[in-house]
């Protein structure tokens, strides 16, 4: 029996099934074939010598937004599904705030088909809760998920009505639809851009105060509690939602959690002198949260790590802080700032590799973040010991806007594969 592509001595780690182990990898028609010991001789049309290499699933990012459609003058699918590759990743949630808005079926059609006429990383759109994203009307809930939605959410624009929030819950559940959520209170976050606390004190800056987070949360928790949905909060920042949280899941609420990447590694106290790179919502919060945050993280309260990639061009960092446009590029730092947190004991490397694989796949009920026998070959391939410095300007997405430019690193993508082709290699010269 002869393979198309055999991945030689690999570490394998696979979450969902179990794998943490040195063995051959096969791949046959696109998908995964078998697995042997290094040992035996099986005719295969391509190799690839990944020793010394860890094989994962291809990452699954649970919140990247493209920039297409309706803001091409930032990024374009082109270029982002380009640096998500690069990363490692081969799935990709995009929030429903696209210009028009993701609301009808044409949209979320409109978008996987330009994903798959690039070939690269599968996009999964998210659907609008409301038309529009007003927080008024509920949308075709039935029409997006046969179009192809796993998931329906109102991205930042908050659903005020309480009323409306239930009843969207209680639709979505018909569908058997996941509800993504952003805890943030709109009357409590006003017009603040930075945590409140010191530096907010020192700088004079608008505050975020951690109870626009937990206020929210408490809210959609309640929610999920008296629709039964299956609820699914973005992103969390502050240490007292990650106790939320853990309360939610003792009581079996069917409600999971992610949490940037970058509010694992930066606080507040990284803004310094006003550095508007690290202007993000939510924001960067007290030592106190980014620990907590890491503690929910290694306790399994929080289950996935998302990069809440958000490119923008030179000129959108240059104003003064609180008018600067918040977020971060964050795709192709995903992978090594979890593998960071494995150098810092925060995860051991399988739970890492889970938090990026096999839990954002089982958060959105897909089959892809896992390497099971017949599985489609997304893989991601990376040398966890080699480092790399992050270079803004050498960064393929459209967006150079990361606070990690000038870090060391750790985790570089060798291979990513789709499908089992290979869309991205890594020149080690």
């Amino acid at each position: 029996m002869n393979f198309d592509l055999l991945l030689c001595g690999g570490h394998v780690i696979d979450p969902a099934n179990g794998i943490d182990q040195t063995q051959d990898l096969f791949i046959r028609d696109g998908k995964i074939a078998g697995f042997d010991d290094t040992t035996r001789k099986i005719a295969v049309d391509k190799t690839l010598d990944a020793r010394g290499l860890v094989v994962c699933p291809g990452l699954v990012d649970l919140q990247a937004r493209l920039r297409e459609p309706g803001e091409e003058h930032k990024a374009t699918l082109d270029t982002e599904l380009v640096a998500a590759v690069a990363g490692g990743i081969t799935t990709i949630c995009c929030p429903p705030d696209t210009d028009p808005v993701i609301d009808t079926p044409a949209m979320v059609q409109m978008i996987r088909q330009r994903a798959e006429e690039i070939g690269l990383t599968q996009v999964l759109p998210v659907g609008a809760l409301t038309r529009s994203l007003a927080g008024e009307k509920l949308t075709d809930m039935a029409a997006l998920r046969d179009a192809g939605c796993l998931a329906l959410g109102n991205a930042e624009n908050t659903i005020d009505n309480t009323l409306v929030m239930r009843r969207a819950m209680q639709y979505a559940t018909t569908f058997d639809l996941t509800v993504f959520l952003n805890a943030l209170d709109p009357w409590l976050k006003g017009n603040g851009c930075v945590h409140e606390g010191e530096v907010s004190t020192r700088l004079g800056l608008p505050v975020i105060p951690e109870a626009a987070e937990t206020v929210a949360l408490a809210r959609e928790l309640a929610l999920i509690e008296t629709t039964g949905a299956r609820g699914h909060i973005t992103q969390l920042s502050c240490a007292r939602s990650v106790t939320q949280l853990a309360d939610a899941k003792e009581r079996d609420l069917a409600v999971t959690a992610a949490v940037s990447a970058h509010h694992l590694h930066l606080s507040e106290q990284d803004i310094g002198e006003f550095d508007t790179r690290c202007h993000v919502i939510p924001p960067l919060r007290s030592l106190t949260d980014r620990e907590g945050l890491r503690q929910g993280l290694a306790d399994g309260v929080i289950e996935a790590i998302c990069s809440d990639h958000q490119p923008h061009g030179f000129d959108a960092k240059l104003a003064p802080f609180s008018e600067s446009a918040p977020g971060i590029a964050g795709l192709e730092t995903l992978l090594s700032l979890t593998l960071k947190l494995v150098d810092e004991d925060v995860l051991k490397l399988p739970k890492a590799v889970a938090a990026l694989t096999a839990n954002p796949a089982r958060i959105l009920g897909i089959d892809t973040g896992q390497l099971s026998i017949g599985a489609r070959a997304d893989l991601c391939v990376f040398d966890p010991n080699k480092q790399w410095q992050v270079d803004a300007e050498k960064l393929l997405s459209n967006g150079t806007n990361t606070p990690f430019d000038g870090w060391s690193l750790p985790g570089v993508v060798r291979w990513t594969l789709v499908s089992g082709e290979v869309v991205f290699a890594h020149d080690k010269k």
